[in-house]
């Protein structure tokens, strides 16, 4: 079966940027991917929208990653599950998804929908909050998804950036989770979250 034309661009611009061509041109592009020079207009209509389609990719990646995986009990562990995956993802191809990143996070006239993409992922973690502490749950469950979206980006800006290794990528996201979800956790259930701030700070690895 023939490739859609826009998995083909997008393959391409993948390509691309693994051989370190970050600021390809459509022209480039178009050879790569086998089409007309006006093809990745016609598909896309920008570069920018082209890179905001890839970091869409990647979501729904991590998205159908943890729908196949085996989903803990409690609202903290599926999130935690979540943030593995998420990170597992962009470490499977860390130069194309670094560029990636670089792309969405400069100014652009063309603002994507990155953020509520995002935020549906930690929503489908958190499920109906489980473990949560019930005098918030509802409250949890509403912003939750958004402020864990913000904090696995603010992670993955300074990965992006090389100020954060491959090594603690992980680790680092998952800390920044414990430290969203603590506010919102049954007192009985926070020492899980405690021990994962705890041991971060005992590594101290930022880098």
């Amino acid at each position: 079966m023939k490739q859609p034309t826009r998995e083909r661009i997008l393959d391409a611009a993948e390509r691309l940027l693994g051989q370190g061509s970050a600021a390809f041109s459509m022209r480039e592009l178009a050879e790569e991917a086998g089409v007309s020079f006006a093809t990745p207009f016609n598909q896309f209509g920008s570069k920018a929208a082209i890179m905001f389609a890839l970091s869409a990719r990647r979501i729904d990646a991590m998205r159908d990653e943890f729908a196949r995986a085996i989903r803990p009990g409690t609202a903290i562990a599926r999130v935690l599950v979540a943030v593995d995956i998420a990170a597992t993802v962009m470490l499977s191809a860390p130069a194309v998804n670094r560029a990636v990143m670089a792309a969405i996070s400069a100014p652009s006239d063309e603002p994507g929908s990155v953020s509520s993409h995002s935020s549906a992922l930690w929503a489908e973690a958190l499920g109906a909050g489980a473990g949560l502490d019930p005098s918030t749950r509802s409250l949890a469950v509403a912003v939750l998804p958004d402020h864990l979206a913000i904090a696995f980006r603010g992670v993955l800006s300074f990965w992006t950036a090389g100020e954060l290794t491959d090594q603690f990528l992980r680790h680092r996201a998952r800390t920044a989770a414990a430290t969203v979800l603590l506010g919102f956790v049954e007192h009985d259930r926070g020492a899980e979250l405690l021990a994962l701030l705890e041991q971060s700070q005992i590594q101290g690895g930022s880098t």
